[in-house]
């Protein structure tokens, strides 16, 4: 299902800043040579994140699921002086390309990217974040969104990716797990009285969510 035309997709990309030529070169070796390319970042919403991590001025920035990095290396241009990103990515595969282009950036001094199961990842870490970036395995998306939460600092943000999940969340045959975790994350927000929330039709979803 597109949720917008593809010719007002296709303006609106050609109205956003275009990637730098390195993001450009990560996003065709990703095609080329990664599995499920689909999962890549993209244009508009590294973009958009980029300008979320800007202008919350987030010091401390929480990832999970880093896949190639296209999405850690735009919110890395957005980081103010100190800043620095926590990535947690399962597979080794995916973490070395992500530290061979954030090297290749400059930006692997503040970019630490964390090879494992990501809650053990977010358990192991120390204070608050400022803004939290959810993309990895759908299953586990209420499970982040609880462990992350208490830890959101007092005017931080969390963005969750995918949460209209390709209009999937909506088709009543459509009982896969990854829909119903889906379904079940977008349904638990909604109803946590302890946050605001907006769901935007920007790419697949993206659910930005604040304490109250």
């Amino acid at each position: 299902m597109d949720f917008v035309e593809p010719q007002i997709e296709a303006y609106a990309a050609e109205h956003t800043t275009p990637p730098e030529p390195l993001l450009a070169e990560l996003a065709e070796e990703t095609r080329a040579s990664l599995r499920a390319p689909q999962m890549l970042t993209g244009t508009i919403e590294g973009r958009f994140l980029e300008l979320l991590v800007h202008g919350l001025a987030a010091k401390r920035v929480l990832e999970l699921g880093t896949y190639s990095g296209y999405g850690t290396l735009s919110m890395a241009a957005g980081l103010p002086e100190g800043g620095r990103i926590d990535s947690c990515e399962i597979s080794e595969e995916h973490a070395a390309v992500a530290r061979r282009y954030l090297d290749r950036a400059g930006y692997a001094d503040r970019v630490t990217v964390h090879v494992g199961p990501a809650l053990d990842t977010i358990r192991a870490l120390e204070g608050e974040f400022d803004f939290v970036f959810i993309d990895a395995d759908k299953g586990n998306y209420v499970a982040y969104y609880e462990e992350v939460l208490p830890r959101l600092s007092a005017h931080g943000l969390i963005a969750a990716d995918n949460t209209l999940w390709s209009g999937r969340v909506v088709d009543d045959s459509d009982d896969s797990a990854d829909t119903r975790a889906i379904r079940e994350f977008n349904k638990r927000v909604t109803a946590d009285d302890r946050v605001k929330s907006v769901m935007l039709t920007v790419r697949d979803g993206i659910t930005l969510i604040r304490r109250r």
